[in-house]
């Protein structure tokens, strides 16, 4: 397994040097590898992969219907992304991916208050639409 090229666009580098990449459904594949694990932010039923994959019920512009289920997938990631090519996506790529980037940066170590911004200069300056998103990075917890 090759890890995903950490300059590649939409690759997010953790602190931990973990690289997760966020990307818009309704946009082509990336070219390059595929993903091994993918987790997609939708409020339906995504399209099936060829890879193993999780869907996690969250509306556009809105947060996850499930905490739990929601906090769930996040550890995994983290956790898969330290072996596997991992990816986070819904369909533009930039508000419930960009939230779901940032709450994995406070899981990774970055503090609330400072993830938002920190997912805005390392994967888009447009990353989490809302300020219901932003409110639910600011009050998500590591533990």
């Amino acid at each position: 397994m090759e890890p995903w090229d950490a300059g590649a666009a939409g690759v997010l580098r953790l602190p931990s040097g973990r690289l997760v990449r966020g990307r818009g459904l309704r946009d082509a594949l990336p070219a390059g590898a595929l993903p091994e694990y993918g987790v997609y932010l939708l409020g339906k039923q995504p399209p099936a992969v060829e890879w193993e994959s999780r869907w996690v019920q969250w509306p556009d512009f809105r947060l996850p219907a499930d905490d739990a289920d929601a906090r769930a997938a996040l550890v995994e990631v983290l956790e898969r992304s330290g072996s596997e090519r991992v990816e986070l996506a819904c369909e533009g790529g930039r508000g419930r991916t960009g939230t779901a980037l940032a709450c994995l940066a406070v899981l990774d170590g970055i503090a609330p208050t400072d993830a938002v911004a920190f997912v805005r200069e390392n994967y888009h300056p447009k990353a989490v639409e809302t300020l219901w998103q932003k409110r639910y990075v600011r009050r998500f917890e590591r533990s």
